[in-house]
């Protein structure tokens, strides 16, 4: 399946310990802010590639770049809070809109590859944490 996750620096993750109650809150808040960021890289890095150098003309309905989204900032089993950037299932037509994000990122026999998973998740890094940083002094500056 395609998804990429964001994670809180470290930094972040001790200043909001000091936080207390509100730090739940706050962390999600993040996230949202930080996924954002993310999501808008990978769509536009998606548009890039759909249906660009291919043998045949593209049959491409769209439906693979409407399928995108954020999940809601959820907590995990080890308490760690994270946000998922990934496609909803299924397709209308009943297949996996994971199964062709992950043939156009990696490629198959006959079609190469066209990331743009992995590309958006290391050119949007330093974007992110500068988006959930703004979001935590924000939020910060409310308490």
């Amino acid at each position: 399946m395609a998804k990429a996750e964001v994670q809180l620096p470290e930094e972040m993750l001790t200043r909001l310990s000091q936080l207390g109650a509100k730090s739940d809150e706050i962390a999600e808040k993040m996230l949202e802010a930080g996924g954002e960021v993310l999501l808008s890289r990978v769509k536009s890095n998606l548009a890039g590639v759909i249906g660009k150098g291919t043998k045949y003309p593209s049959e491409s309905t769209g439906e693979l770049e409407r399928s995108l989204g954020l999940s809601p900032a959820k907590l995990d089993r080890n308490g760690n809070h994270n946000i998922k950037v990934g496609f909803a299932e299924p397709r209308s037509d009943g297949g996996s809109n994971a199964q062709i994000a992950n043939i156009i990122e990696y490629g198959k026999h006959g079609q190469p590859a066209k990331p743009f998973l992995k590309p958006a998740k290391s050119a949007s890094k330093a974007a992110v944490i500068e988006a959930m940083k703004q979001t935590f002094e924000q939020e910060v500056s409310k308490l």
